[in-house]
């Protein structure tokens, strides 16, 4: 399956188009290596997305074409999720 339509059906990302444009602004890794929109991604892959100041560490557990919301987080499994701290912080 597709990466972006994999972020869309599991409900990870809410939309294809912005799941295609976050891949092609290199911010989406699949098993350590930069991904585009149109790279496939099959069972066990590792994803790494950073969403602004977010980064999460996903594992797909399971490849449907399409779900209900109740079986998208079936899809995946969060491995890790950092945030960036806000560099204003402490400064006053």
């Amino acid at each position: 399956m597709r990466l972006d339509k994999f972020l869309k059906v599991s409900r990870i990302i809410k939309r294809r188009s912005v799941a295609k444009e976050i891949a092609d602004q290199g911010r989406i890794t699949v098993n350590g290596r930069a991904a585009k929109s149109s790279s496939n991604v099959a069972l066990g892959d590792q994803l790494i997305i950073k969403f602004g100041n977010k980064t999460e560490t996903i594992k797909i557990n399971k490849i449907i074409e399409t779900t209900k919301k109740d079986e998208a987080e079936q899809m995946y499994e969060i491995l890790d999720e950092s945030y960036k701290e806000d560099f204003r912080k402490g400064v006053n």
